[in-house]
């Protein structure tokens, strides 16, 4: 794992990618912080980070775009897969090569509370604690962004693939009211959640068995609690998926100054899932 880690570090600094991907995230960055912190006298950092998640938005489609789709591109995906460690050191590798890029601005950034702290009033413990949070935010972007590189052999189809999934996540929670209250479109968005979701696994196994017996058990666990507790299922879609927001996590930190535990493991957990789905779409290639 560690030669595949040096050798994609390697990459990121012997092309152009690292240095624009850490000069774009430490100018924006200093941009707000310059304006809000020091010439705006504001005392908290960690309000100045939430304002700038949006980076995340254009920098991480390009830091990963090229983290699986190159090795496909110019075919020593299979080459890549003859290493005698598992596919599972394979990815590993690879993204820790992408989360150190992605740390290095952080670091950069950990240094403007104390700058903050020098020139009078500051909330270190409230800063720092948002700036982990910034950076778990970032780790399971590039989490995803690394899974969809492993599903094509283009850059760009691999970088604006990652854009539109990330301003998805950025545009949920208004995407959310846009969801059914009732109790019986609860039940179809339920149904089709769980379709897409057999979807996946069947993709993943392609054992036809395993998914139809997912979806007619997860169909029959849906209708048979929508007919014993109805009135429950007003209102439960958007209560369910409105707690999958990302960015409500790093908005608990940033604005309310509340050190979300739970939603640090949410992001962790999110971030080992696309991992995992990563390992499964290259494992599947080697197979094929």
């Amino acid at each position: 794992m560690l030669a595949v880690y040096k050798r994609e570090l390697r990459s990121y600094f012997n092309s152009m990618i690292g240095y624009v991907f850490i000069a774009v995230v430490v100018a924006i960055i200093g941009i707000y912080f310059m304006a809000n912190n020091l010439v705006g006298g504001y005392p908290r950092f960690s309000n100045t980070l939430g304002s700038v998640t949006f980076i995340l938005l254009v920098a991480i489609p390009i830091l990963t775009m090229k983290s699986l789709s190159d090795e496909l591109r110019f075919k020593t995906d299979q080459m890549l897969l003859t290493y005698p460690i598992s596919v599972t050191k394979i990815v590993l590798g690879k993204y820790l090569a992408m989360v150190t890029v992605f740390a290095i601005p952080i670091l950069l950034a950990a240094l403007c509370p104390i700058i903050i702290a020098l020139n009078g009033t500051s909330y270190l413990g409230t800063d720092y604690a948002t700036i982990l949070a910034f950076f778990f935010l970032g780790c399971l972007f590039i989490a995803i962004g690394m899974f969809v590189s492993s599903l094509t052999e283009s850059q760009i189809i691999a970088a604006v693939s990652t854009f539109g999934l990330l301003l998805i996540l950025f545009l949920w929670p208004q995407l959310i009211s846009y969801l059914p209250t009732s109790a019986w479109g609860t039940v179809v968005g339920l149904v089709m959640i769980l379709t897409i979701l057999v979807f996946l696994l069947y993709s993943m196994t392609k054992n036809k068995l395993l998914a139809i017996l997912v979806e007619a058990v997860g169909i029959v666990a849906i209708f048979g609690s929508y007919l014993l507790t109805e009135d429950s299922f007003v209102r439960l879609l958007p209560r369910v998926l409105g707690s999958l927001s990302c960015t409500k996590v790093l908005e608990n930190f940033a604005t309310y100054h509340v050190f979300d535990l739970a939603g640090l493991f949410f992001y962790i957990s999110c971030t080992a899932l696309f991992v995992y789905l990563t390992v499964q779409a290259v494992q599947r290639r080697r197979w094929n």
